[in-house]
């Protein structure tokens, strides 16, 4: 009986460590997908004339990416901290269960990308070229003014050409973006006023040199998925070894 009693309170006391850090570590979860949320809705409602630049994808726009993100991560964080304060098996078997799905899906997307690689950048500039299209007609103002700020950040003119905006004016034409200097109507001058780098390429390296950032975000969002995951399995269990000694 003394060593029941004995098994049943280290049981209880490692369940206790385990449920806090577990509640700790899912608090700063569902705050950082209340933090993606909030920059989400600010994004929409600010910058609500900044939309995607897919023709396919109108609504794959960065706020509406961070909405959904955020809102998913509050879910996950949610069902995690309740798991933990009730000691709920099936809460925190369904936190393990999403968390690993997402896991799952991130490193599925990951492969396939870096997989087909050459037929997403040929369908990629496909459809950026068809956006083209809409450039400045009505309902459109979002991708106009994704692709002025583009062409002007970035100081390049086109997808792979400044050639591209011919077939848009059916006239050699450019927007006044893609101008050396800008200026009214600047777009109707001779070429030699406009950026002759390709937007596609361009954005792409720029990507590119940015590529260390991207993995070790990449990798650092792996590893908190990797620790959730851990919590959950040690609670799940600890909950089961305390049911089974204090019965």
């Amino acid at each position: 009986m003394s060593r029941e009693l004995k098994r049943c309170s280290m049981a209880r006391g490692c369940l206790q460590g385990v449920k806090y850090l577990m509640f700790a570590f899912n608090l700063l979860f569902w705050l950082g997908g209340c933090g993606v949320l909030g920059v989400g809705i600010w994004l929409a409602a600010t910058q609500g004339n900044f939309a995607t630049l897919s023709s396919s994808f109108p609504s794959l726009s960065a706020a509406n990416l961070l909405i959904v993100t955020g809102t998913f991560v509050m879910a996950i964080g949610f069902v995690g901290c309740i798991g933990a304060l009730k000691e709920n098996k099936c809460l925190l078997l369904t936190f393990f269960v999403l968390l690993l799905l997402v896991l799952l899906l991130e490193a599925t997307i990951a492969v396939l990308f870096f997989a087909y690689t050459d037929k997403i950048d040929r369908y990629a500039q496909q459809d950026l070229k068809k956006g083209l299209h809409l450039y400045g007609t009505e309902g459109n103002v979002g991708l106009t003014n994704a692709w002025s700020i583009i062409q002007t950040d970035f100081r390049c003119c086109g997808v792979s050409n400044y050639t591209d905006w011919f077939e848009v004016y059916n006239t050699t034409r450019v927007p006044d973006s893609c101008c050396l200097e800008f200026s009214d109507s600047c777009g109707l001058h001779a070429p030699g006023t406009w950026w002759k780098a390709p937007c596609y390429e361009t954005v792409k390296a720029w990507l590119q040199e940015n590529l260390l950032a991207v993995g070790i975000f990449g990798l650092c969002t792996a590893l908190v998925q990797i620790l959730g995951l851990t919590f959950a399995m040690t609670m799940y269990c600890q909950v089961v070894k305390a049911d089974t000694y204090c019965a």
